[in-house]
Formats: C-alpha cells, structure tokens, sequence
C-alpha cells in the first residue's frame, strides 16, 4: 500500500517508506492511499482473536509489505508480558503497560516496525527519533526505543508542564541511546519546534554529513498511530463475547484528547467498519477542539491554561489534519489552505461541506472542578479509581447522555493509572497533600485503597537521574543541531 501527504505534495510507495520518515516531505501526515475496508466475515473472524493476533490481523492490513510474519514477531516481542488491555466497568484500561499509560500499546511496537523497515529498505544510517511529549508519549518513547542498535532518541517535554511522577520517569530512564530535554515553554512550543526539526534545511544538512536519518515516535508518524486501531476493536469485541453487544450492534467510545491521535485511531475503526455510534471528544478547559467541532472554526487566538490533565493541555492538534483531509474527500488543496491559515492567522474555518462530516462525533470539555466530582463519583459508584485524564472522558460521556438521551452500550478509554497523577487524584478524593512529594502520596493512596504500586513507578525517586539538559524554547534548534554533530 502506497502513503500519500495530506498536503498533496509527497507520496511514500510503501508503508515502510511512510514509518521511516515521519513526516512528509511537505510538512503533511501520510495516510493510506485506500483505509482498508473489513467484510463481515473478517469482523466475525477477528472476535474471536487474542489481542496479539488481532492486532496482527489489522496491522498487517496497513503493512503488509513489512511481512505478516514479520510483523506477528515484532508484536509478540513487543506485548509478551509487557502489556495488556483490561475493560472494567465499561472502562478500556490502556495504562498496563511500563510506562502506566496508553503510549505502550503503540510505543513499544514502534522500534520494531522502524528497524524493520529500515532494514528491508537497506538504510543503514543510523535514525534519530525525535519526539515532542505532553507527559506520556516521551517516557513510552524512551522505554520502548532503549539500547535498540541503529536508534538514538531525542525527547522534548515541557519543564513545567507535566507531572513529579511524569518527570521522574524520563529523567530517570535508564539507556545508551537516549537524551532528554526539559524546555521552558508548553507542549506546543516543543511540538513546534520538533515538526520544524524535520523541515529545517540546515538540519537536512547536518544529518546528510553525519549519515542520519530523523523520524518521529508522536502520532504524527503513521507507525504509531495504526497500533492504537487494535483496542477498539478489542474492547467492541469484549462487548460482544460477554453478551452486552450482538455483532454488528453500535457503540459510543468516548475519548479524552489533546493531540488528537487516540481519537483518531477510533475514527480508523469506524471507517474499517466497526460499529461505533458517537464518537466522544472530550477535551479540557483548552477546548479549541470542542469548539472546532460545534462551530467549524479552529482557533488558537486564546489563553493557555495548566490543568490537572497535563496530557491534555494542548492547543495545536496535530492529527486534526488527518481528520480534515478525510472530511473534504481527500482535498490536499483545502487541508493545505487550512494549515497555511493556522500558520499565518492561527485559526482556520472549514466549510459547510465538511462540517456535515463531523456529525459523527460528540465534542464538550470538563473544568477541574468536574473532573474532582467525576472521581468522586466513579469510586463511590463503583469502589473504582480512575485518573484525571479518564475523569474527564466520563465527564464528557455523561453530558453527551444528559443531552442526547442515547444509552447504547459504551466505553470510556482510561488513558493512564491513577498513580501517574496522585496528587490531583487524592485531592479529589478529599486527601490532604500539603507537605507530602508525589512519592510519598503514591505510598498513601496504595495504604488507603488496597491498590499494589505499579512497577512502573515504584522506588522512582530512588533512581538515579540521568538526564538534566534544560533548554529555553528559542534555543531548540540549535541544541538539538549540536547533538546530531556529536552523532
């Protein structure tokens, strides 16, 4: 299967063209020249499958050049006991990874998919991944990509934008091919600023005399977003195998979301044909997407707020431009006027045509306050704990209830554990954490509610630090210009 750029400039003739590179030649995302299409034979076939081999069957739809073979390795290497998915109380549990969030399922996958492409391609210049996080991402990054030969990364977070516990997980990783980056600004800035990395002439330069080569591990790069496909026809199939569900009944999924890349994928279910109803776009108090979706207009021209979902604030959506290409019937001519106007106006509107293609989905946000009552609710509902992040795709899922009057069978994605952001969770809950670091409240919440502290971050602050580079958001460029010279 060929990729083609939402910009209508470049062309991958094969996916593992696509994986290598990132991003497109002309600032675009590639997406497949046709989304594969399942028969209701595959989908009756496929309920039955275990996560790894249906994450093999729809993987292998995207890249099939890979070899299936090849790519049944790469998940088994991957997944084995590493991660799993779970559903409880119509909650999708993503965060049963090393990492405690939903990046795992894709971010352990990725290394392999690159290196095995770059291995059929015959590239043997080493790869710099570089990748902008709002907490998660970076840390699956480093996890996932650690000691893989012919693979440095490269992650940029901002310094004061996620949380002790976040931070502590990146700085903290151990691995000989790995740099952290803590910049002075917010999500944005960092994600700017790596999407202008790939593009910077200069930089082109750099890595043709040191024989590099530079992708992405952010769900800018194709290779990240088809792994995350896999759960939602995962959870729509635990539905159906435990009788909630008859195959081929519909489904609302309600999605927290800031980069737009998780909702996305359930967007790639649905257009494969799985039977999803609404999908639900729950944003935080920077809602520049649930205003996109109830006015047509993208609009960054606002303030940017830190919330107690730090994954979340985000402002630039990088992946809406996919969703844009799919809603104008694929006009590159119009997504590339879109993201000109963002560039030059920071805001966009899109036409009447492709606002009647948005009908598909739910789109409101949560201040702090509610996502504090969300919690409380779910765990005096159901004796059940769930982060932020989760707090605020329930929160938005029973508002899109109150309104619609719709109680179709659902599932609300929990994006990551409770222990990777404690302090809003206790505080919540009604737990005093003044004068207590993170580490010490990941203690008191496992005592109180008789939860086991995850691998993930148990003895954390104990670790030794390994990375302190800090960087203001001006100077990107030229550091990470510096450290692709010392190879």
């Amino acid at each position: 299967m060929r990729y083609i750029s939402t910009r209508g400039m470049d062309i991958a003739n094969s996916s593992m063209e696509a994986i290598v590179n990132g991003i497109a030649n002309d600032s675009g995302l590639y997406v497949p020249e046709i989304i594969p299409r399942l028969s209701e034979q595959e989908l009756v076939r496929f309920s039955k499958l275990t996560y790894n081999d249906l994450a093999l069957e729809i993987i292998s739809k995207y890249f099939l050049d890979l070899g299936k073979e090849n790519i049944a390795q790469a998940i088994n290497r991957a997944y084995n006991d590493r991660f799993e998915v779970k559903i409880e109380n119509n909650f999708l549990e993503l965060y049963h990874g090393p990492t405690l969030a939903f990046k795992d399922a894709a971010l352990l996958l990725l290394p392999y998919l690159i290196k095995l492409s770059k291995d059929k391609l015959n590239i043997n210049n080493k790869t710099i991944i570089l990748t902008a996080t709002s907490g998660d991402t970076g840390k699956a990054a480093l996890e996932g990509f650690k000691n893989i030969d012919g693979i440095d990364v490269i992650v940029l977070y901002p310094k004061d934008g996620v949380s002790d516990i976040q931070k502590y997980q990146m700085i903290t990783q151990e691995g000989n091919n790995l740099k952290v980056i803590a910049i002075e600004g917010n999500f944005d800035d960092a994600q700017s600023a790596a999407k202008s990395i790939f593009l910077d002439k200069n930089i082109e330069k750099i890595l043709k005399a040191n024989k590099l080569n530079i992708s992405s591990a952010n769900s800018i790069n194709i290779g990240r977003l088809v792994p995350q496909i896999v759960y939602y026809f995962y959870a729509y199939f635990d539905k159906v195998n435990s009788g909630k569900l008859s195959l081929g009944e519909k489904i609302n999924i309600s999605v927290p979301t800031g980069n737009f890349g998780n909702i996305l994928a359930a967007y790639y279910a649905k257009t494969m044909g799985l039977p999803i109803k609404k999908l639900i776009c729950a944003s935080n108090v920077n809602n520049v997407l649930t205003d996109f979706f109830n006015t047509g207009v993208y609009d960054i021209n606002r303030t940017f707020k830190i919330t107690e979902t730090p994954s979340m604030d985000i402002l630039i959506s990088s992946n809406l431009e996919r969703l844009l290409f799919e809603i104008s019937d694929r006009d590159s001519l119009k997504v590339k006027q879109c993201m000109e106007n963002l560039k030059n106006d920071f805001s966009y509107k899109i036409d009447e045509e492709m606002k009647k293609k948005l009908k598909g989905f739910y789109a409101n946000y949560s201040t702090d306050e509610e996502v504090k009552k969300r919690i409380n609710e779910v765990y005096n509902k159901y004796n059940y704990l769930i982060d932020t992040h989760t707090a605020v795709a329930y929160d938005v899922y029973m508002k899109y209830v109150e309104e619609s009057k719709d109680n179709s069978e659902y599932i609300i994605v929990s994006t990551a554990s409770p222990f990777k952001f404690i302090r809003s969770i206790l505080n919540a809950l009604g737990t005093s954490t003044i004068g207590k670091s993170d580490f010490e409240l990941v203690k008191d919440l496992s005592k109180q509610y008789s939860l086991t502290i995850p691998n993930g971050i148990k003895d954390l602050n104990k670790k030794e630090i390994k990375h302190n580079i800090n960087c203001g958001k001006d100077e990107i460029k030229e550091l990470i210009s510096t450290l692709l010279m010392e190879g």
